[in-house]
Order: structure tokens, then sequence, then C-alpha cells
């Protein structure tokens, strides 16, 4: 008689027995605590207690005798939905907002920018005519003044290099930070085909990020467990990912459950993740490992990320109507007065009353409004520059911990000086002592007492995980590899 061996539970279901077994248990547990509470199986256990540290931020541990032991600090509750909801609420609304504002923003330029700026430089020309046929010289006429005249020629020379065909503002070259590439304009040029719109969205609101890849850090994971013989530790998702040791370990649970992954324990207490799956394929050419994440440095975009030629251009255009919604608020240019004054009434014999709102208060709002969006971006840029600084700095910290930890480098010390040299190159300034200290915890340093003058670092899992993942790699066969031989072809 053949005994077939029973069907292996849907790991989502043996999560939901395990969370009702061990609700309110606190502490360690091992594979067999979870299977004598739960009654499931081993096989089961295992997957579902993989699933619920991915899903409830658990952590694994290694003993000297090869047992996993799962813990999970918040229970089986997720305290940190509440902020995530309310941090993603907020950046839904922002990102409304933002949706509204460019809108509005290239409303603004297609219709109340351009359109105010014709509707004013139509009242000078106006006022200039009027003006040349008048026997009287009224020195205290705008229209009629130097500054008149002055806004004037700009507005008409801002209009005439905005849409002239060799306009040097129109046949610039391409930002550097830009992918695309454009055609080449009379000069040699390179033409930055950019429409206009999006060149004053991005004077006020900043250059456009490019978008990311929300499975970006699996795919770096994927091609450093192939590349490192579907052997990987913690060290390795962080070295490519840049994640913190909190974010990876649950993350490698649920890849264990996605890619058919599983813990081996050295016996020393390494945990080494292995996936012989991932290593099967067709190519010939040896896997490359994804480069380190501290092998690009961050920067930060540029300002407006236009030429200071569009610049200037959307500042004339723009200050140019602010001026005029002045004029126009001081001179009471409402609709009915702008009637009259088409009708051949002179200025000087307009009414007093009223407000302009339409020629006056509407574009010395949105004026005002949209000089505010540049600066305010330019009043926050050392704060996102100083978080990019933090960024860059811990990871060349990282950099710093990782080379040196790891059997071949023959434990190099780790001391505080070499981690400060490495931020201060990064990020261009001295780490704060509790900067470093944050980041020792979280990478589980100890100070190591037994070290001589100065303060050393210990990194006791990143060693044991080193030392485990050099000889879980240097047994892995190459045959998990091979995709194996074709024995049958439909183009045979």
């Amino acid at each position: 008689m053949t005994l077939k061996s029973p069907k292996l539970m849907e790991a989502r279901r043996a999560a939901g027995i395990l969370r009702s077994a061990l609700r309110g248990h606190t502490g360690d547990l091992t594979l067999a605590d979870a299977s004598a509470k739960s009654g499931l199986p081993l096989r089961d256990a295992e997957s579902g207690l993989h699933l619920l540290v991915s899903e409830h931020r658990g952590h694994l541990k290694a003993t000297s005798e090869g047992e996993l032991l799962f813990r999970f600090p918040y229970g089986f509750t997720k305290p940190w939905e509440t902020r995530t909801r309310l941090t993603r609420a907020l950046q839904a609304v922002l990102r409304a907002a933002a949706g509204v504002a460019r809108f509005v923003v290239r409303a603004w330029i297609a219709i109340v920018l351009i359109a105010y700026v014709v509707i004013f430089v139509g009242i000078l020309i106006a006022r200039l005519f009027a003006r040349s046929n008048s026997d009287s010289r009224d020195h205290d006429d705008f229209s009629g003044s130097f500054a008149g005249y002055f806004l004037f020629r700009l507005v008409l020379d801002a209009i005439f290099w905005t849409f002239h065909p060799f306009s040097p503002f129109v046949w610039t070259a391409e930002p550097a930070w830009s992918s695309s590439y454009g055609r080449r304009g009379a000069f040699g040029q390179r033409r930055d085909e950019t429409p206009f719109y999006e060149k004053v969205n991005r004077f006020f609101f900043g250059p456009t990020p490019a978008p990311r890849d929300p499975l970006e850090a699996e795919k770096l994971i994927l091609a450093e467990i192939r590349a490192q013989r579907g052997r990987i530790g913690l060290a390795d998702v962080m070295r490519v990912t840049g994640l913190s040791r909190d974010e990876a370990d649950p993350l490698m649970a649920r890849l264990m459950l996605d890619y058919d992954g599983a813990v081996d324990v050295s016996e020393e207490g390494g945990i080494v993740y292995r996936f012989e799956a991932i290593r099967r394929t067709a190519a010939e050419a040896p896997v490359r490992a994804p480069a380190p994440v501290w092998a690009k440095r961050e920067e930060l975009p540029p300002l407006t990320g236009n030429g200071p030629g569009m610049n200037a251009l959307i500042v004339a255009l723009n200050g140019f109507n602010l001026l005029m919604s002045l004029y126009a608020l001081g001179a009471h240019l409402t609709l009915d007065n702008l009637g009259l004054l088409a009708r051949g009434v002179p200025m000087a014999e307009l009414p007093a009353t009223g407000t302009a709102v339409a020629l006056g208060v509407v574009p010395l709002v949105f004026s005002l409004a949209l000089f505010a969006l540049p600066l305010g971006r330019a009043v926050l840029r050392p704060l996102k520059q100083r978080r990019l600084a933090q960024r860059n700095g811990r990871r060349a910290m990282l950099r710093a911990i990782l080379t040196r930890v790891g059997a071949q480098h023959g434990r190099e010390p780790i001391t505080e000086a070499v981690l400060q040299r490495a931020w201060q190159e990064a990020a261009g300034e001295p780490p704060r002592s509790e900067e470093i200290t944050r980041e020792v915890v979280a990478l589980g340093g100890d100070v190591d007492l037994e070290a001589g003058e100065g303060i050393r670092y210990r990194f006791p899992d990143l060693e044991t995980e080193a030392k485990a993942l050099e000889a879980e790699r240097e047994a892995a066969s190459e045959e998990e590899a091979h995709a194996g031989k074709v024995i049958f072809s439909s183009d045979a």
C-alpha cells in the first residue's frame, strides 16, 4: 500500500490559523512551538509563519543548534498602518492638489498669462495711438511714460523670441537631466522639443521626476540571487537596495513564499536564504551582479530644469502681468471702463469707481502665487539637500561596514573614525554622533569592548552570515543553473 503525501495547506489559510492560535503570545517561538500550539503540520506552520513575518514585520533569529526563532515585536497587529493610511491620504491630497495646480498653471499659461499679455499690450497700443492724436501731453500717463514704453517693447520682444522659429530659447540644448533627445536646430544646437506649458510647469513646480518601478527592489534582489549562486543574506539585500535590516527581513520572508525559497542556518547561527529554482537559465553568459546602492550618488534635481533664457522669459511675462494688474487697479480699469475706453473716452475722463477684478485682482493674485511657488521651493532646497546628504552618508557608512565584514576581508577593524570619514566624504558634512549610533544599532552592531584605543564596532550577525554564505556558495552546484537537455522542439 502506497501512502500519498498530504497536500500542502495554502499559506494564507495556515497564517490565519496561526494568528488565532498564537494571539497574545510574546517572545520568541520555534517552528515546533507554532506547530504544537496551532495543530498544524510542520510544513504548513513554516509557510504560515513566513507569511506572518512578511505581513506583521516579524524578525528571524538563528540559534547555535541551527534552529530558527520567529519573533513578532508588534504581535499580530499593524500599528504602522494608521500612520501609513494617514501618510497615503495626505499624499493623495497633495497629489490631487498638485494636479489641480498643474492644470491651473497650464490654463494660466494658455489662457490667462498669454491672454492678459495680449490684452494689456492692446491697451498700451490703444493708449499710444490716443496719445499721438491728442494735442495735450500728460506726463503722468502710464502709457506715455518711459516705463510703459519699456514694458511694451519687453512684451513684444518676449512674444517674438518665444514663437520665432529661430529663437535661441526654442533651439537650446536639452537639459543634462533629460533623457530625451530632440532634433538639431539651424545652427547645430540640439532642439528642446519640450512643450512651452511643460517648461512653465518646470519653472513653478520643478522637473517632473522619472517614474519609479514599483518592483525595482525585487528585481535587484532576484538579480543578486542569481549572481550569488542562489544564496544570499540580508547584507546582500541591503547592499543592492539600501533597505534597512528591519525592512529587508520581512521582504525576504515574502520572497521565499513567492519564489520557492528556503532558509538554511549554519552551526554558528548564520542565516542563508536559498533560492535554487531562480538560478535556472537558458543563457550561457553568467548573470552579472547589480551595482551596489552606493555606486550612484543621489543628487538634488535642478530648481527648474530650464535654461536661463527660458526662465527669464517666464519671469518677464509674469512680471509684466503683475505690473499691469497694479496699473489696472490704480486706473480703475473695470470692464465698464474698458468699454468706455474702447469708445474713445480719454483715460483721464474715466470714472474713478469700481474695482478692476478681471484686469486687476485676478492677474495680481495669480502672478503673486506663481512667483511664490519657485521661491518657496528655493527656500526648501536646503532641507531637501540635507535629507539627500543623510541618505548618501548612510549608504557610504553601509559600504564601509559591509566591505569590512566578511571572512575574505579578515575582519578589518570598523572604527568610529572610519564610519565618520565615509559619511563625510559622501554627505559633504560630518555626521552627528547620534546618527552613527542609530545606524550601527539598526545593523545589529555592538561596541567591541576588547578593542584597544578608540571606539570599534562589531557586527556578529553579519559576520556569521558572511561565513555561512561563503560555505553555502562553495557547496552550491552549477547544475542548479542548467535548464536541462532539450528533448523536444516545435521548430525541429
